[in-house]
């Protein structure tokens, strides 16, 4: 699977004169399905400004659309196209989301309010399970759906080719998830990062079209439910009582009406709630093959976004209405855990042993991976959804600060005593100087990558040579065969027995992590 990744074809597409965007209106018309995919820097109470948005096309590669450098108004219809293009189906993850943020990106240019046909990708996945007893709808992760259905991990495709470690891949991954994706120029690691989110849409579909095509779900052997679907359209326009049916059905089935009685490669019939109009599209599509328009027709759905989509959500709060806890207004009884105060318990004043100890909740647990690649001693929780109370217990026993973004968890602070911080920043990086900042950390460049971030363990006091890592292992874990003839050293974490060496990825990541806390400084 790995050479595959090698082998794809990714194109960076920053001006509409450019070759890669001719090359994307010719792949667009020879294209029967895409997968959609968009990127995006987080912002509060607002939508954010689409960067990027990832078109990716079968053989013709993956094209990654830099909508800060793109003229909207020269892209906005020929995007808006391909959104209702019924020639194309539209794969995504999740992507109303997308394009509620697409859309408010191009509100200046009319916006989008639909994708037609769609196909997702959660909905592909749970139709593929249907044939195994006993298991019931899950929402997943697109890597784990990747791990699970491709039979590789998305994090591996996307750092294939180069040699990497554990430890360092982790927080690649997290770290391109969420980058600054508004910074410019984009890093190859971005770029890749982006074309493998939007090109695995395409590979999961295609496990799912092979098992249609094999039998292992059945389609209705007529590609439209209509049953005069069979009848010529000259036939169809001289009964008008047939006509009204066609165009009072699906509009997907309507055009592959349309489509499969007419040869026209200048124009495409629409039918409108008033009569069949015609337009000249950006490209001269290809219609669906048999098999795709069952899909579609048995399987497809759209995206239809209403009034109310447009709007970020507002608060919940009504006038000027304040609950009180204790006597003290909510709003500034939760501001107190902004600014630190007090001794942390790891103090020994307060019997701990002098040494940082944090416990991350699953709203920052990628800030848990972060502080263990610099040295810090940061646990998760026991279990995935702890209660509040479970938490602050392991808190308290274990002598750790609890860093969440959860309100609601803050809540509980009557239990516990300068054991809560509520962390503010939203990407990992800042998220990482903030607790640096707020809690004085020493961070030493000797210290970086020296916890296990797997597990938060300590490694082994000696370094393993390759025989004796190849022997601790087995069974367990694999070891590059590159690797054997480098004379590197090996070090195991002490509690989940993970296997390290200091390869070609450690010292970018030790380097990215020098860059963030500004030790070369």
């Amino acid at each position: 699977m790995e050479s595959d990744h090698v082998k794809l074809k990714v194109h960076l597409v920053t001006g509409t004169d450019s070759g890669e965007f001719r090359l994307l209106s010719e792949a667009l018309a020879r294209s029967s399905v895409v997968g959609l995919d968009a990127e995006w820097k987080p912002v509060r109470r607002s939508f954010p400004t689409v960067s990027v948005l990832q078109i990716a096309c079968g053989d013709w590669g993956v094209f990654v659309l830099d909508l800060l450098s793109l003229p909207l108004s020269s892209l906005s219809e020929q995007l808006r196209e391909l959104l209702l293009c019924p020639d194309i189906l539209k794969l995504g993850f999740g992507f109303k989301q997308d394009l509620v943020y697409l859309s408010s990106t191009f509100c200046s240019h009319g916006g989008f309010d639909k994708v037609e046909p769609y196909l997702d990708i959660r909905s592909v996945y749970n139709h593929l399970q249907h044939n195994k007893k006993h298991v019931p709808k899950q929402s997943k992760s697109l890597s784990s759906i990747c791990a699970e259905v491709l039979g590789f991990s998305l994090s591996k495709k996307r750092t294939a080719g180069s040699l990497f470690v554990d430890v360092v891949l982790s927080v690649v991954v997290l770290e391109l998830q969420c980058s600054d994706w508004s910074h410019r120029p984009l890093t190859e690691g971005q770029i890749r990062y982006a074309a493998m989110d939007a090109h695995c849409l395409l590979d999961i579909f295609k496990i799912f079209q092979a098992k249609v095509v094999k039998g292992d779900f059945i389609l209705d052997t007529t590609v439209l439910s209509n049953p005069d679907a069979s009848l010529g359209l000259k036939e169809l326009f001289r009964n008008h009582d047939m006509c009204d049916k066609v165009l009072r059905a699906h509009s997907c089935e309507a055009l592959a009406n349309v489509q499969a009685t007419t040869c026209s490669d200048v124009t495409r019939i629409i039918p409108l709630a008033g009569g069949m109009i015609q337009k000249s599209p950006y490209w001269v599509t290809i219609p669906m093959d048999e098999i795709l328009l069952k899909i579609v027709k048995k399987y497809g759905d759209m995206i239809l976004l209403k009034e109310s989509d447009r709007k970020p959500k507002s608060s919940k709060k009504k006038g000027k209405k304040h609950s009180l806890i204790n006597g003290i207004s909510k709003e500034n009884h939760f501001e107190k855990f902004d600014e630190w105060q007090g001794t942390p318990p790891w103090d020994p004043l307060e019997g701990g042993n002098g040494y940082p100890k944090f416990l991350c909740d699953v709203m920052v647990e990628g800030l848990a991976k972060h502080l263990r690649c610099v040295g810090i001693d940061a646990a998760i929780p026991y279990s995935k959804k702890p209660e509040p109370r479970m938490l602050i217990e392991q808190a308290q026993k274990e002598k750790r600060v609890i860093l969440t973004r959860d309100a609601k968890l803050l809540r509980h602070d009557y239990l516990t005593k300068y054991q809560i911080y509520k962390v503010r920043s939203l990407l990992k990086n800042e998220q990482l100087l903030e607790v640096i900042e707020t809690f004085q950390l020493k961070i030493n460049e000797d210290k970086l990558m020296s916890r296990c971030t797997k597990c938060n363990g300590t490694f082994i006091q000696k370094p393993l040579t390759t025989e004796e890592a190849i022997e601790a292992a087995k069974g367990f874990q694999r070891i590059p065969n590159c690797l054997f003839d480098k004379n590197l050293e090996f070090w195991q974490c002490n509690d989940c027995h993970q296997l390290y060496w200091e390869g070609t990825q450690y010292h970018n990541a030790v380097q990215k992590f020098i860059d963030i806390c500004k030790l070369s400084d």
